[in-house]
């Protein structure tokens, strides 16, 4: 693909480390868990991964929040923060809905992509951001990712990604659905260069995220009661016009029918994290 059609020259992709921003505390100081109402205070709830002591609902919580929850103390640095997209097709207010989103979310683009430690073991990680247009994937996202695999593969690293996305960024149109085939032939490159992927699917994980990295990897972890699916279950109602079982397109239902290896709970995924990152070190030497 001709990165130059975006602005993005081939010098430009170079990986270089920079400082990470520090997540943002919490607005309010207090958090109600949309599943039983419970009300904690938001920053004991963030220390604890955004998992719900009473009911283990597991809230979205910001790409800086999880990465800095899984990454070892200090061992992130970021790679590519200055990328973000533009407006390619003069869409009817998506630069003022992009502006707000950046300003409300402080982030740029609905991926973070770097470098860390899980357990003492290195790693490329990338991080989708719910706050900003729900993870959409427009084409920054998709050159991040495909940068950050591009970076893995050269590097012989692994790679660990949180997938968390509403699926394409309709307001790019066909530049938005490219980045679903550069993105995967990104992942085949890493795997062909023996790579390791562990995807970890969040809610939601959606439409052309499902459809392309988020379901390529070698191992996918889902978290409990994630959304994964393409389409949504009204939109597949209405087609094949049939009511669709209890707990359709949620992440033990996908379990059930193997389409991702376990569920678990994000209190207990970094070190299941570490485990796999271990394991697979010690096979590459």
């Amino acid at each position: 693909m001709n990165r130059n059609l975006f602005g993005w020259g081939q010098a430009d992709t170079a990986a270089k480390p920079v400082a990470p921003q520090l997540p943002k505390p919490p607005e309010q100081p207090y958090t109600s868990c949309p599943e039983c109402k419970s009300l904690y205070l938001s920053e004991e709830l963030h220390r604890g991964g955004g998992v719900c002591p009473v009911c283990n609902h597991h809230l979205r919580i910001p790409a800086r929040a999880r990465i800095a929850f899984f990454a070892d103390p200090g061992s992130f640095w970021e790679f590519w923060p200055e990328l973000q997209g533009g407006d390619p097709l003069d869409f009817p207010n998506y630069v003022k809905k992009l502006t707000q989103a950046r300003i409300k979310s402080g982030e740029t683009e609905g991926v973070i992509t770097g470098e860390c430690t899980i357990g003492g073991n290195q790693t490329c990680i990338f991080a989708m951001d719910p706050g900003l247009m729900m993870g959409s994937m427009g084409s920054a996202v998709g050159e991040k990712i495909t940068r950050l695999f591009e970076h893995a593969a050269e590097k012989q690293l692994p790679v660990v990604g949180f997938c968390l996305s509403g699926g394409a960024r309709m307001q790019e149109g066909a530049l938005s659905l490219m980045q679903m085939a550069k993105t995967t032939s990104a992942v085949k490159r890493h795997s062909d260069a023996g790579g390791l992927f562990v995807s970890v699917l969040c809610d939601p994980t959606t439409g052309g995220v499902m459809a392309s990295f988020a379901m390529e990897g070698d191992i996918i972890i889902a978290e409990p009661n994630a959304l994964c699916g393409f389409a949504g279950q009204r939109v597949i109602e209405q087609t094949i016009r049939q009511q669709l079982p209890p707990g359709f397109q949620r992440a033990e239902f996908l379990l059930e029918k193997g389409f991702v290896d376990m569920v678990c709970d994000r209190r207990e995924l970094r070190g299941r994290l570490a485990e796999i990152l271990r394991l697979h070190r010690r096979e590459a030497e």
